[in-house]
């Protein structure tokens, strides 16, 4: 029996690479980790395996800024790989000055919900041969900030307000599970997101420098737990946390607005609604 394939992204450093170091430890899974550039992977990987005592991760290279490099990403692993097991979405930025992806969208919102959104679409045929296969979105506590979209700022974000721009994010990547977890139903694909706890990464120290947290191992555990506690096999479309589902905000629970978020993610990233089973949402 084939192992289990599990692709971590954002694992290069913080709670990815905490997250990518747990499931290695355990073995019985390939690992595939994802960063920004080649080097930056190649020296993770050494790190890892050495950590594990030689279990290697496999590489891939995106930097999801540019949606263009994540569909280069996405076919390198159609073509590398029969079937897909775990996806973790956890790449995410904190940008302190409004700054912009390489399609010319404020960049914060391109990297935590559209880089999720586009790549999940694009790699949902290697998750459904994969299945029962699952889908886990590192999403955060400060979602629970947004209590209002301004939606002719969307997805510009001409009223540049960091931390508003990154809860915003992070209330979409809620809004994103949602909405999937009822479009892939019945199709052995669960799909679930979590806040890790306030941890000590670079987001942090960028958003709130001198503020500290718990440590990525511990908040990896929670992601860790989603993509293999047998417990979840059966659980979709709900927000975790400390390995716990709990309610999120309200709002993120608002139709209407899930709707809203995720045509615009669709308008923005060109993923058709497929419900043949090929690349699409």
């Amino acid at each position: 029996m084939a192992q289990p394939v599990i692709l971590v992204t954002g694992s290069t450093d913080g709670i990815g690479k905490a997250t990518a170091a747990e499931l290695l430890s355990r073995g019985g899974a390939a690992v595939i980790i994802h960063g920004k550039s080649e080097k930056e992977v190649r020296v993770a990987q050494r790190e890892l395996a050495k950590r594990s005592g030689g279990e290697r991760p496999d590489t891939v290279t995106a930097d999801f800024s540019d949606m263009d490099q994540i569909r280069w990403m996405a076919e390198d692993l159609l073509t590398r790989y029969s079937s897909l097991n775990v996806l973790i979405n956890n790449a995410g930025t904190y940008q302190k000055t409004r700054q912009f992806s390489e399609q010319g969208i404020e960049l914060t919102f391109a990297v935590n919900y559209l880089a999720p959104f586009l790549l999940t679409g694009l790699l949902l045929p290697l998750l459904r041969k994969g299945a029962p296969a699952r889908i886990v979105t590192v999403a955060s506590s400060a979602h629970e900030d947004v209590d209002r979209i301004d939606w002719n700022d969307l997805p510009a974000w001409y009223h540049y307000r960091a931390w508003d721009a990154y809860a915003l994010s992070k209330f979409a990547d809620i809004t994103f599970t949602y909405m999937l977890a009822r479009k892939i139903a019945g199709t052995g694909v669960t799909v679930n997101c979590l806040h890790p706890g306030v941890t000590n990464t670079h987001i942090l120290k960028t958003a709130f420098p001198g503020v500290s947290g718990i440590s990525p191992e511990e908040g990896a555990q929670t992601s860790v737990y989603l993509a293999l506690s047998p417990h979840v096999t059966p659980i979709s479309g709900r927000y975790f946390d400390g390995k716990k589902a709990v309610p999120s905000s309200k709002l993120t629970r608002n139709r209407t607005v899930q709707e809203r978020l995720w045509k615009l993610a669709e308008e923005l990233t060109n993923v058709p609604a497929n419900p043949k089973g090929k690349s699409g949402l």
